[in-house]
């Protein structure tokens, strides 16, 4: 069981590693061993989360997705398997923990009268200005 807190547990059976050689500095160790993990995790049939939270992490997610649901995350930043392990747990919780904090309303407001007269007053201001620029007649030549 995977949990971050009291709210948040998911099921370690819903969670699927998959380790493969992991790109970019390391010298001989990063050809031979297979430290870079994948973890992949399928939102739309996890039982652990609520249907709202899957919605929202299914958009924090992003490109992480797939079109089936499934969330996958790579960890490659440690030299050995476990950290990296480690760490595409972490990352995960991290975003579950995300999605399950419901965003506030956003309460409505209107202008005040005072700032729709200042807004109106630059309007008038900028029209002057550019009204001041435009061509002269012939006349004044």
């Amino acid at each position: 069981m995977v949990e971050s807190s009291p709210r948040i547990k998911i099921d370690e059976s819903e969670l699927e590693f998959s380790f493969m050689r992991a790109d970019g500095p390391g010298g001989q160790n990063v050809n031979k061993v297979a430290t870079a993990v994948q973890l992949r995790f399928n939102v739309l049939q996890s039982a652990s989360l609520p249907e709202d939270t899957k919605s929202r992490l299914i958009k924090l997610a992003g490109k992480r997705m797939t079109q089936d649901g499934i969330l996958v995350i790579e960890a490659k930043r440690f030299r050995t398997q476990e950290r990296n392990r480690e760490d595409a747990i972490r990352r995960l919780i991290e975003l579950v923990t995300r999605a399950f904090e419901k965003p506030r309303e956003r309460m409505r407001t209107r202008p005040s009268q005072a700032s729709q007269e200042k807004r109106l007053r630059e309007k008038k201001r900028k029209g002057e200005l550019k009204r001041t620029r435009s061509k002269q007649s012939l006349d004044d030549e």
